[in-house]
């Protein structure tokens, strides 16, 4: 798939069309498909310890120059006309039966290295002169360098060698049939094996004679009473019987052939799917952190077990929030969310939550990170403090009579006070022509 070819292309930014060089050894991989439309400046092709049971879909791939099919189920050579700059090819350990396939490789002219060891091919009498003749643009066979004289010697007996080579074909194909029936045949027995324990088995795991003839009601009423007792005790009747089968199928013998590898992969995917079900069985769902109560309450919450400082800053009349964020964490994993009785910040989804010691203010709140400690630092100015006062002592002012008018009169109209002697001073003297100070 797509994914597969991204994952394992880390070293090219993932990029895929430019790729010169793949690695997909031990991926599981039965099919090879798309390769040659997303990858076609690939030099370089591993894909050993596969499943591949054919070789194709590489045929566009023209800068090739290195495939490595190792340890597949490959019984053919075949499709590799287009691979124009192959130089080595190995095909080691597969079930290549068919040695007269090698001819479909004389046109790749720069063929040089070819790896065929641990293939049945690789018994026949004469393997190694037929594929030297076969292929005179090879330099190495196996490992082992083709020398001049032994091309030679090839050349003049290939006659011969080619009819021993036909013969041993034809037997091996015929012995590989009988192989594939077998294999069917087994296939399809443990397949009825499987409907017959299914119909067999209730969805609830109790093992049922009959399915269409229900427990009497007595009977069910018992069973369901001690149902929690034999669930466990099938739950483990069931365990044994399963390593029971494990043992059974490792101990059992059979031949080394892409049939026997298949199906040791679907055992082994089976094994992990059963793993995987009794894993989430015994995982717990955690209910979700209460972060506030009903009457509106909000708690002290630490799931990211960060180590923390709040400090009153009275000069700036701030309160301050030093949370110990993970140093290389990135900023967009962090949320934090200001309230006026408390401060929230969300880490890679796990809650931590403090009530603050005094109101603040939301809006005028601000968050930053230190460049080099990681740490995050909540700056959230406090509330001015309120003066209560009672209601019952507070009075609506007359706001008609806030500011009061004088009246003002005319200086000359206006009535001079009358100075009246004091009778104390015995020298005074009243003159009405003098007149009165101002």
């Amino acid at each position: 798939t797509e994914d597969l070819i991204r994952r394992n292309a880390e070293h090219n930014d993932c990029v895929i069309f430019s790729l010169e060089e793949l690695s997909l050894h031990q991926q599981e991989i039965e099919r090879l498909e798309h390769i040659d439309k997303w990858c076609r400046d690939l030099k370089i092709l591993y894909l050993q310890n596969n499943l591949i049971g054919k070789i194709e879909n590489v045929s566009k791939l023209k800068k090739l120059e290195y495939l490595n099919l190792a340890l597949n189920n490959i019984e053919k050579i075949e499709n590799l006309e287009g691979c124009e700059g192959l130089t080595k090819l190995d095909l080691t350990v597969n079930f290549i039966g068919e040695l007269s396939s090698v001819k479909t490789l004389q046109g790749n002219i720069h063929l040089k290295e070819l790896f065929l060891m641990g293939n049945p091919c690789a018994d026949f009498d004469g393997y190694r002169q037929f594929v030297v003749a076969t292929l005179q643009q090879l330099k190495w066979l196996d490992g082992k360098e083709i020398e001049r004289s032994e091309r030679i010697q090839a050349l003049q007996s290939f006659a011969a060698v080619e009819q021993r080579i036909r013969e041993q074909e034809k037997a091996y194909c015929l012995k590989r049939a009988k192989d594939k029936e077998e294999a069917q045949r087994k296939l399809k027995e443990e397949e009825n094996k499987g409907k017959i324990a299914r119909s067999h088995t209730g969805s609830d795991g109790h093992w049922y004679t009959d399915i269409s003839a229900p427990l009497p009601p007595s009977e069910e009423s018992k069973d369901y009473i001690q149902a929690p007792e034999i669930q466990e005790g099938q739950c483990k009747e069931k365990k044994l019987d399963d390593r029971e089968d494990d043992l059974e199928f490792w101990n059992k013998p059979s031949l080394y052939t892409p049939e026997s590898r298949l199906e040791t992969l679907r055992h082994m995917e089976k094994q992990r799917r059963d793993q995987e079900k009794l894993s989430e069985k015994k995982k717990k769902v955690k209910p979700p952190r209460m972060l506030v109560t009903e009457d509106g309450r909000a708690l002290n919450v630490n799931e990211p077990k960060l180590d923390f400082t709040l400090k009153d800053d009275e000069k700036r009349n701030q309160i301050v929030l030093d949370l110990a964020v993970y140093r290389y964490m990135d900023t967009s994993l962090i949320d934090v969310d200001v309230q006026p009785t408390y401060v929230r910040v969300m880490v890679k989804g796990k809650p931590f939550q403090l009530v603050l010691p005094a109101e603040v203010k939301p809006d005028s709140s601000f968050a930053k990170r230190s460049q080099t400690t990681g740490h995050l630092v909540v700056c959230m100015p406090k509330q001015m403090e309120r003066l209560e006062v009672d209601p019952s002592k507070r009075s609506i002012p007359d706001v008609a009579n806030i500011v009061q008018e004088k009246k003002h009169t005319p200086r000359r109209v206006r009535a001079e006070p009358k100075i009246i002697p004091s009778e104390e001073e015995p020298n005074f003297e009243d003159n009405p022509e003098v007149p009165p100070l101002i």
